[in-house]
């Protein structure tokens, strides 16, 4: 592991439709290399204080879906390396998710930044991917990002 740091983010707000399962933000390790997870974002614009949580789950993916391309940077953008992994987000077809990593219930009205502790880190092994999907009860935005290590 190279200690090269980089961020995948949402370029805009993804919508999310009532009780429908979205991916909003995947990362894809490259072959025979692994990704550390350090931390992750993730942030609601509703306006209802009445509003019931939404499901967010981080989960291991087998299959890419289709997803829009996603331009990765780097912590320290003066750092020489090329990041090798990949990031896509806004599902339009879902992947197939398998191995459930986390979840969590958030408010609609506001968000969460988990950063895990040393040695608590995710990890996403070479080849495969880690995917954060959002299930709102009802039409919300999320932006999100996930902090990353290679």
């Amino acid at each position: 592991m190279a200690g090269l740091r980089f961020v995948a983010g949402n370029s805009a707000a993804v919508a999310l439709a009532a009780a429908t399962a979205k991916t909003v933000l995947q990362i894809n390790a490259p072959a025979n290399q692994r990704v550390k997870v350090q931390r992750i974002g993730i942030f609601f614009d509703g306006a209802s204080t009445t509003a019931i949580p939404v499901f967010i789950r981080l989960v291991v993916a087998t299959t890419a879906g289709t997803n829009t391309a996603l331009t990765l940077n780097k912590i320290v953008s003066s750092d020489s390396e090329t990041i090798q992994t990949t990031a896509g987000e806004n599902a339009s077809a879902e992947p197939t998710k398998t191995t459930l990593l986390d979840e969590w219930y958030l408010h609609p009205q506001q968000g969460g930044d988990f950063t895990l502790a040393m040695g608590q880190e995710f990890w996403c092994l070479g080849g495969q991917r880690l995917a954060l999907e959002c299930t709102a009860p009802a039409v919300v935005n999320v932006r999100a990002k996930i902090f990353c290590e290679e």
